[in-house]
């Protein structure tokens, strides 16, 4: 299937694995909450594990193990505190885990064991925190429910719709040049108004949260989304890498297409926290 669609043209290819993918993300996170915990388990460890595969471009030797270990650790324990399963003494045993990875470095016998210990942890807080955190937004309301994590989704779908038509037929100033020249003031604008747009009507169609809190959310979005993918580009760009991978045809790889989310996560979670 994947071989089959690399033969077709980037457009068509974008296409394909777009519907394929928002038909996954809808029916995972709206058919229960073991097949979205599945669903973003599985983004967790394949996106730590692409992190570790591009940060290698530049010779530095994560320890993939455990940084598996403790971001999926993370992940689970923050789920089952969350879901009132497990008690939140539980995420405790995440201590000891990132203590691990000094540890650990004793033995391995690698070059820079000062390098190799921060990006493991940097693989973690960037990729697991924020799907971790993702599960307050799930049990916002003690229960597990679908529409907010949802509506997070379409926003960000939104923003990133909105700015691509915005930009492509009204862009003229570039918003970041240094790192991204594709982008503009007028994209980000547009992706802006459009995500505030939506964000309105989900406050209508989904009660769970407040009109208030999906516009304020909205914003959220719009602002650290493009912020998220302007710092992974700058990530990328260190290391000389294009695309962070291979696995989405026409979309490059896990990191190219969640850097936007993993940055809104932890802003939207203390948002609706505080407010």
């Amino acid at each position: 299937m994947s071989k089959k669609i690399s033969t077709l043209s980037n457009l068509n290819q974008r296409v394909i694995v777009g519907v394929l993918g928002a038909a996954i993300f809808i029916g995972g996170i709206c058919f229960s909450e073991w097949t979205y915990f599945l669903l973003f388990l599985g983004l967790t460890l394949l996106g730590i594990a692409e992190f570790y595969r591009i940060v290698r471009v530049q010779g530095i030797h994560a320890n993939r193990g455990i940084g598996f270990l403790l971001g999926g650790l993370f992940f689970v324990s923050v789920f089952l505190v969350q879901a009132g399963i497990m008690p939140g003494e539980l995420l405790y045993f995440s201590l000891p885990v990132l203590f691990f990875i000094l540890i650990y470095e004793l033995y391995r016998k690698q070059p820079q064991p000062f390098t190799n210990i921060a990006f493991t942890i940097l693989g973690v807080v960037y990729v697991a925190g924020p799907f971790g955190l993702l599960h307050v937004l799930a049990y916002y309301e003690g229960a597990y429910s679908w529409q907010p994590i949802l509506g997070l989704m379409l926003l960000i779908w939104a923003a990133d719709t909105g700015g691509y038509i915005a930009g492509k037929n009204f862009g003229k100033h570039k918003l970041f040049e240094r790192i991204s020249p594709g982008k503009t003031w007028e994209g980000w604008v547009g992706g802006t108004l459009f995500s505030i747009g939506v964000g309105y009507v989900l406050g209508l169609l989904f009660p769970e949260l407040e009109v208030y809190q999906w516009v304020g959310m909205a914003l959220i979005v719009s602002v650290f989304g493009v912020l998220g993918d302007l710092v992974e580009s700058m990530l990328k760009r260190s290391l000389g890498v294009k695309d962070s991978g291979t696995l989405l045809p026409g979309h490059g790889g896990l990191l190219d297409r969640f850097d936007s989310l993993l940055m809104a996560i932890p802003f939207i979670v203390a948002f609706l926290k505080i407010f």
